[in-house]
């Protein structure tokens, strides 16, 4: 939930995330189907709060979290309820930008989604006061590091990384979206897409969605384990 990538191909799209978490949180359950509000829904859920941080639908849908909205902000808890089950609640709707734009957000922390909806990209923001709600150009690369664990110098510098690992990466793989998350960076460990904060704060793990005409496939690398999983979801398939 803290680092994000958003990158069209010739075929669909990868929607990528990769988790920072303190290393006394839980390993997450690995990605698996489920039925919220009438909609089948595919995601890896956190084993403490029960939410996730990234999830799509059978509808070709898909929603991503990032902690914080514009600058870090300072914790105020108890919460309402976890942003994971917030984001749960969103992409479950048959509209979420509909519905995030009409939805209570009070005593909820600060976050930011990205929102993929019906081949339309938006990043969607609640700073503890105000919602914001913006559409982005689908037909070009993104790259998001949330703002509670990385300042704005150092997410100027993982943009370059970004920007540079296109520049020499031709018909980008699922596969090489995935080993971007996982080595992209200048040494600096601390700041690295893959990080690691003196063994306290470190990333937990990497998941990718392949969005194509047919299926929303879900690849979910745990890094602290060492292990891949994979699910797929066909569009329009409901649980039985």
């Amino acid at each position: 939930m803290c680092t994000v990538t958003f990158l069209p191909h010739n075929k669909g799209y990868y929607i990528t995330s990769s988790r920072d978490e303190h290393i006394a949180r839980p390993s997450a359950i690995i990605p698996a189907l489920y039925e919220h509000n009438n909609m089948c829904l595919l995601y890896p859920k956190d084993a403490k709060a029960n939410g996730t941080w990234i999830a799509c639908t059978q509808t070709g849908n898909v929603a991503v979290l990032l902690n914080g909205a514009f600058e870090k902000h300072i914790p105020a808890p108890p919460y309402r309820k976890s942003r994971g089950l917030v984001l749960i609640d969103i992409i479950a709707h048959l509209s979420p930008q509909l519905y995030f734009i009409g939805m209570d957000l009070d005593h909820i922390e600060p976050f930011t989604l990205v929102l993929f909806i019906s081949g339309n990209l938006f990043e969607a923001r609640w700073d503890g006061e105000k919602k914001y709600f913006i559409q982005l150009d689908s037909s070009k690369p993104y790259i998001w590091s949330s703002v509670t664990l990385y300042s704005p110098a150092v997410a100027r510098q993982r943009q370059q990384w970004f920007d540079e690992w296109l520049t020499a990466t031709d018909n980008p793989t699922a596969d090489a979206v995935i080993n971007f998350h996982r080595f992209a960076g200048k040494g600096d460990v601390a700041n690295s897409v893959l990080m690691n904060r003196t063994d306290q704060l470190l990333t937990f793990s990497i998941t990718g969605v392949v969005l194509t005409d047919e299926a929303a496939s879900m690849r979910h690398f745990d890094v602290i384990n060492n292990t891949l999983t994979s699910r797929s979801l066909p569009l329009e398939t409901l649980i039985n």
